[in-house]
């Protein structure tokens, strides 16, 4: 773990312990969606009865991604359309995320399946998280057939091993959004403020 992680983390971790412990807010359950919670078939073998040996959960489609060649992927997992470009707008707060997904349209972001502002949106932590293979890392992603680690163009283009936004708030500290990071797959939080900077991955449709 880097410098700055351990340093998000503690600092995110101080903020919700203060509220707690004065009060301000009481845990309440994880936000829940109907996602569908993948299958980790390539994941490794350790030890009896772990992820490896089981491999519960929904079998991956097969294919799990299909190119639509208009600068969008179909995830058929989620029935989700995924923006083929995983860095199109670089680093940004929460609140610039939100309007940035929102704003999508064709003729950006190599985008040319003629949706309209207001089509795109941010994905929520579950819809986000459903990317991940624990069978792989840096990125923690696999390809267009599911058989094989993500490679460039295979089907996304620019995943970065980074922080993601999702538009989910942390329900114990609204001043809070849950992240993923790809490099790995953790799910964390970070601050809705303007100090806060993360990537940014739009989707539109689902199911």
């Amino acid at each position: 773990m880097s410098k700055r992680d351990l340093c998000h983390d503690i600092r995110s971790y101080l903020v919700l312990k203060r509220k707690i412990d004065s009060r301000e807010l009481q845990p309440k359950a994880f936000y829940e969606d109907h996602q569908p919670c993948p299958s980790q078939k390539s994941s490794s073998f350790y030890a009896g009865g772990d992820d490896g040996d089981l491999q519960e959960g929904v079998a991956w489609p097969n294919p799990p991604f299909s190119d639509n060649g208009d600068g969008t992927v179909t995830d058929n997992l989620t029935g989700l359309i995924r923006l083929q470009d995983a860095n199109c707008f670089g680093q940004r707060t929460w609140p610039d995320g939100l309007s940035a997904c929102n704003s999508l349209a064709a003729e950006s972001c190599g985008l040319n399946d003629g949706s309209v502002a207001g089509d795109w949106r941010l994905p929520n932590v579950r819809e986000l998280n459903s990317l991940i293979h624990y069978g792989f890392s840096e990125p923690a992603l696999p390809d267009t057939a599911g058989t094989a680690q993500w490679t460039a163009g295979n089907p996304f283009f620019k995943v970065l091993s980074e922080w993601y936004w999702s538009s989910t708030t942390v329900v114990i500290s609204t001043d809070l959004a849950w992240l993923v990071r790809f490099k790995t797959g953790i799910v964390s939080w970070g601050n809705k403020g303007n100090d806060e900077l993360a990537y940014v991955w739009c989707v539109r449709g689902g199911q």
